[in-house]
């Protein structure tokens, strides 16, 4: 027994460390515009950020293996040459739903301001002290974004946290010449998003990624109208947070990833449901119109 016990203490600390992880992401990297380079590069990128993202500890939560948040990563490059890149970075994470198999997306982001250095065999660190290589900054701030939507679709205004987190690396970044950090640079940019989720504005719209999931989703299972009624009759906050911030990429980001889901569990709602779902959604994003025509 004791010798069982010594085994037990030792191993904890292999527990807890695969417990801690919080991301099971994957991670694309699509070279196939670049001709004349050794692809070897590109898969040794690959593999550094996957072990970047799904091995550091994020946080000080304890994540069980299937409570790690599922997300992707997918970087297309455009240009690269002598260990410099230029690329697209498009960003998703989902949320599974209580009672069911079924994962909702829960953030879906473009940044196209994505520009790095890597040469093969380099090895990822990021600090929290100072601004190192672009490349570990953007993935860590993504990865804060990402756990802080998590967490405020669990809890009210539970990402908070990580979202100040992730506006710290923003601050850090503003003594560097990298683009997507700055104010004014572009409303979509990094500097924009975070400061959309802790803009006081938004907080309605922060309320409503904890009504929509937990209140909402998480409830279908054992009463479909209730869960369907607490989406659509409450969706008119994220009306008045984009009156408030017209600008505010994480609103729309956010109204776009969800419109099919939307748009699929309106489609047994009350006139009066589908109603409030049109209103709010045609103004958010009016490009989109032609989905939400169905609800007519």
């Amino acid at each position: 027994m004791k010798k069982a016990s010594v085994i037990i203490l030792m191993l904890l600390p292999v527990f807890q460390l695969i417990r801690a992880q919080e991301l099971n992401c994957k991670v694309n990297v699509n070279a196939d515009q670049i001709q004349g380079t050794n692809q070897t590069v590109f898969t040794a990128l690959q593999e550094a950020l996957t072990s970047y993202m799904n091995d550091r500890q994020w946080t000080d939560y304890s994540y069980q293996a299937e409570e790690r948040i599922e997300c992707t990563v997918s970087i297309v490059v455009n240009s690269y040459a002598n260990g410099v890149f230029d690329a697209d970075l498009q960003i998703q994470s989902n949320r599974p739903v209580y009672g069911s198999t079924y994962q909702s997306p829960l953030f879906a982001h473009l940044d196209g301001d994505f520009a790095f250095n890597y040469n093969e065999g380099d090895v990822l660190q990021f600090s929290e002290t100072s601004f190192g290589n672009n490349l570990t900054e953007v993935l860590a701030f993504y990865a804060y974004i990402i756990i802080g939507m998590d967490c405020d679709s669990f809890s009210p205004m539970g990402g908070t946290p990580f979202y100040q987190k992730a506006e710290q690396i923003v601050n850090r970044a503003q003594s560097s010449n990298e683009a997507g950090w700055k104010a004014f640079e572009d409303h979509r940019n990094r500097y924009s998003l975070i400061n959309n989720f802790l803009d006081d504005l938004m907080v309605p719209f922060r309320q409503y990624i904890y009504t929509y999931h937990r209140l909402g989703l998480d409830q279908m299972s054992a009463s479909p109208d209730k869960g369907r009624a607490e989406i659509c009759n409450k969706i008119l906050s994220l009306r008045d947070a984009y009156k408030s911030r017209p600008s505010a990429v994480a609103l729309t980001d956010f109204a776009e990833t969800k419109m099919d889901e939307l748009v699929n569990i309106c489609s047994k709602a009350s006139s009066e449901e589908k109603q409030a779902v049109y209103d709010a959604m045609s103004v958010i994003v009016p490009t989109m119109t032609d989905r939400l025509d169905q609800l007519k």
